[in-house]
């Protein structure tokens, strides 16, 4: 088993732990688009106009839909109203003035996804680029054509002049991805139920709201589509105040204690700035009843173990130290003495949300930290553990096999998720909330901060590099629009080189988005003191969103428009990237 100091993620010991030791029409032309030069607009602000050069107006029924089923494929036929059917199945497309509103009835074929075709030249795009299921994992680029790629939630085409947006609006009741053509576009809705196909009976489904957005001149591709994400998300929910502050995760890695917290939050109040924006010290993994020495936690939730004893009494001393107290939990494991009933079919280590009294012991559970005195909570691993992949292995197929939640194929997994979420945003009451491997599009509007991409690194700059940079560049288009985004720690520790990771401190704490540290006291030199201080000061205050130049050459740009100008960092180093 990996040790502290391991070179790995928390990801990548978790899944050889849950592998070893969980295992109980027509086509349409160009003039058909500009016969429809009077279609209004997905963005509201913007007037009426003529059809923008390569963009596809979505606003309007499609040209073909086909359901998906648990015996195979049916085309649907259409009427002059939007609505598609063959036999008992029908899906309706209704134009709005700003979304096209899709649903679903089907009250005896079981669907599994529902695709929906828009015809239409697209010849003129150049680049292309998608976003994630949950967080991203270093993947995310602008891409030239690759007509089966899968882009979830929303996706973006750039002729050479004008970024064009095609998205569906946060909390769909689907789990919704993209395909891009020189042909045209064609949405997938995934309303299975785990792996199962949906069972909807009587009632009706409202699948999702497309939208879409077509680029204005002169602004930039990522301008173009931070708009765009607000147009996605009408309610974000948002903190009054710039977040920072610590996690201790990327030094302990799990080892830590109630004595390491107070010297964690002591490090923390010597280098942030004075003033009421005071910073988060954030227990990470580790301070939870009966976790092992290989790490494995049991989910309970109730005490700290014998490393922290009396969790109030903590928060409470964090507090008085000068910082906010923050928890991490993971709400979906179960407890050694989980009833069968309560635990997922899929995998019985994990407790299953459709289940009401699991919903009340993560409610209890999210409460407690807050009756606690946490003010931030921080929940992780629930799409892995609901899904049994990370997003990077997702794909189109979501999940592995045909299993179901323990109340059957009765709501899609997305409608089972956004119960969850607002079961944990309600029960944290006035702390604020930060989802780790949640669903960007359904935490959108729950939580006021949601990590955007997978871990960095206290033992690897090659890792950071990878799942910061990249996600900073590539999903801080939906800062300030969906939540905060946390593009996650920096990492100080004497494994990494302080010359390149202090880059990604300097690029975090003036990117506008969240910074968080993880400190560990060995590597708290001079030079890190000084860099750390002028980077609080920075993040304790409003930035102006950081927008990265060159992010449509490179995975890791590095030329970014700041508040105060340009700047640019070096990545790699005069060494090269090193291994991957």
């Amino acid at each position: 088993m990996p040790d502290s100091h391991d070179p790995v993620s928390r990801r990548s010991f978790v899944e050889h732990l849950t592998l070893s030791g969980l295992a109980l029409s027509l086509p349409i032309d160009a003039r058909d688009i500009s016969s429809r030069a009077n279609v209004e607009s997905a963005d509201t602000t913007r007037r009426r106009s003529a059809p923008a050069f390569g963009f596809l107006n979505l606003l309007r029924p499609p040209d073909s839909v086909t359901a998906q089923t648990a015996t195979g494929d049916v085309v649907l036929s259409s009427n002059s109203g939007g609505r598609w059917s063959n036999n008992d199945i029908v899906v309706s497309t209704s134009p709005g003035a700003s979304a096209l509103h899709i649903a679903l009835v089907a009250p005896n074929s079981a669907i599994k996804r529902i695709h929906l075709r828009w015809r239409g030249r697209m010849n003129e795009t150049k680049l292309i680029m998608g976003d994630a299921w949950e967080r991203a994992y270093g993947d995310l680029e602008w891409r030239a054509w690759a007509p089966d790629r899968v882009m979830p939630w929303y996706a973006a085409t750039f002729n050479g002049t004008s970024t064009h947006a095609y998205g569906v609006r946060t909390g769909a009741k689907a789990f919704c991805f993209w395909q891009i053509d020189p042909q045209g576009i064609s949405l997938w809705a995934d309303v299975r139920s785990g792996g199962a196909a949906l069972q909807l009976g009587a009632r009706a489904l409202d699948i999702c709201d497309v939208v879409c957005r077509s680029g204005q001149a002169g602004e930039s591709a990522f301008v173009a589509l931070h708009a765009f994400c607000k147009q996605m998300c009408a309610a974000p929910r948002l903190t009054s105040q710039p977040v920072y502050g610590s996690n201790d995760w990327y030094w302990a890695y799990g080892n830590n204690s109630a004595a390491s917290v107070r010297l964690d939050t002591e490090h923390l109040v010597e280098l942030a700035p004075t003033g009421n924006n005071r910073p988060f010290s954030v227990i990470d993994d580790g301070w939870q009843p009966e976790r092992s020495k290989d790490k494995l936690g049991v989910g309970t939730w109730d005490h700290g173990n014998e490393k922290f004893g009396d969790m109030q009494a903590l928060a409470g001393d964090i507090k008085r130290i000068g910082a906010r107290a923050g928890i991490w939990i993971r709400p979906l494991q179960a407890m050694k003495d989980a009833p069968d009933s309560w635990r997922l079919p899929r995998d019985k280590a994990f407790l299953d949300p459709t289940i009401p009294e699991v919903l009340e012991k993560v409610s209890a559970d999210i409460s407690r930290l807050h009756t606690w005195g946490y003010d931030l909570i921080k929940h992780d691993y629930s799409t892995f553990d609901v899904f049994g992949r990370w997003g990077f292995q997702m794909g189109a197929d979501m999940t592995r096999g045909n299993w179901t939640f323990a109340t059957g194929p009765l709501r899609t997994t997305a409608e089972v998720i956004d119960e969850l979420y607002r079961t944990i945003r309600i029960a944290a009451g006035d702390s604020v909330v930060i989802g780790c491997n949640t669903v960007s599009h359904l935490a959108a509007g729950h939580f006021e901060m949601n990590r955007v991409g997978d871990d960095t690194s206290g033992n690897q700059w090659a890792r950071t590099r990878k799942m910061g940079v990249n996600s900073l560049a590539f999903r801080g288009v939906q800062h300030g629009a969906f939540y905060v985004a946390d593009a996650d720690c920096i990492g100080v520790t004497k494994d990494l080189p302080w010359a390149l990771n202090k880059q990604w401190l300097d690029l975090l704490s003036r990117s506008g988005t969240m910074t968080f540290v993880s400190l560990a006291p060995d590597a708290l030199g001079a030079e890190q003191k000084r860099d750390l201080k002028a980077a609080f000061a920075l993040a304790a205050s409003w930035q102006r969103l950081a927008e990265p130049l060159d992010w449509q050459q490179s995975v890791y740009p590095s030329r970014w428009k700041m508040k105060d100008g340009v700047h640019e960092y070096d990545w790699v180093g005069k060494d090269g990237a090193g291994l991957p």
